[in-house]
């Protein structure tokens, strides 16, 4: 039987919301003090799993530090603001935790709420002060992070609070309409259409475009939403000179490629201006250059199943595909 007071048997009980076992087994103990392997205190742990009466019993009935941080320098309104907890939320605030405070590669609690579909709890922290606008180590703010999610009520919302959200670029120069169109959250570029003023084609530092975001990883809904509403250049060349249809074949979206073709007109066998690769050249590379792959047929069809002119052209390099 493990002593009073063991670790791993006071976590345990706190985990499951073991109120009373708690009391007993502190009050034999005679501390509360016994971090866990990561360095998470049991306030860690009762705002994790959401057990709003033992992180009360444990501030007020032992004195424990809201502010304590763990070894990636979350404190306990991390725990509960990423995982939802609404009510431990309110207490920490309610008792006068630092609502900007910042855990490992500077995530605020607002950012963290932000990873999920939490409006209540962004709420509550925006209406205590979270600054949406503080941006974490790689660049991204808040506003950025709801993108990737792709709630359109928290976008709106953060729009409302901070107009400004909006404007911001990570360290490699990708907009939050990056970010929502490669993870195909159609509502949110929505929204992001509507309320931001982003340039048609902004690019990444890597000459990306968000269209091609958006087709490189198979949203042709985005796509199509990005050229009806956005002006987007079908034709846009990343900082290789590749196009959306190079970057399609790359990630063998083959009905990707085909609404390239068949649908807006764009020649299978264009080359990327700096390799002088086609498409069929890159789905080769990576290994998508079979007679029963979807991304093979779709990029032969318009020569009638034959192996097209570019595949006997070499590429800069000297190399066909064949």
């Amino acid at each position: 039987m493990a002593a009073p007071g063991d670790p791993r048997r006071l976590h345990r009980l706190v985990q499951e919301g073991r109120l009373c076992a708690l009391r007993e087994e502190l009050q034999g103990a005679g501390r509360a003090a016994c971090p866990g392997p990561a360095g998470d205190t049991l306030l860690h742990c009762a705002a994790r799993h959401g057990r709003r009466d033992v992180l009360a019993y444990l501030v007020e009935a032992w004195d424990m530090d809201i502010e304590a941080a763990n070894r990636d320098y979350k404190r306990p309104l991390h725990e509960a603001a990423s995982m939802g907890h609404r009510d431990c939320v309110q207490y920490l605030l309610g008792r006068g935790a630092a609502v900007d405070c910042l855990k490992k590669a500077d995530w605020t609690p607002l950012m963290m709420a932000c990873t999920r579909r939490n409006l209540e709890v962004i709420q509550d922290l925006v209406e205590h002060g979270a600054n949406p606008l503080l941006k974490n180590k790689d660049g991204w703010n808040s506003f950025h992070i709801a993108s990737r999610e792709g709630d359109p009520s928290v976008l709106q919302y953060l729009l409302t609070v901070c107009p400004a959200a909006w404007k911001t670029e990570s360290k490699i120069g990708r907009t939050p309409l990056h970010t929502a169109a490669m993870h195909g959250c159609l509502e949110a570029v929505k929204v992001l259409l509507q309320r931001c003023q982003y340039e048609p084609d902004c690019r990444d530092r890597c000459g990306l475009t968000p269209f091609m975001d958006a087709i490189q990883c198979g949203h042709i809904d985005i796509a199509r939403l990005l050229l009806e509403k956005h002006k987007a250049c079908v034709s846009a060349e990343d900082s290789l000179g590749a196009q959306a249809i190079h970057r399609a074949a790359v990630t063998g979206q083959d009905e990707a490629i085909q609404f390239l073709v068949s649908d807006l007109g764009i020649d299978v066998d264009v080359r990327a201006t700096s390799t002088h690769l086609t498409a069929l050249h890159y789905a080769a590379k990576v290994g998508f250059f079979s007679q029963g792959c979807p991304c093979f047929l779709r990029l032969v069809v318009p020569h009638r199943g034959e192996a097209p002119p570019s595949c006997f052209f070499s590429s800069i390099s000297g190399r066909n595909c064949l």
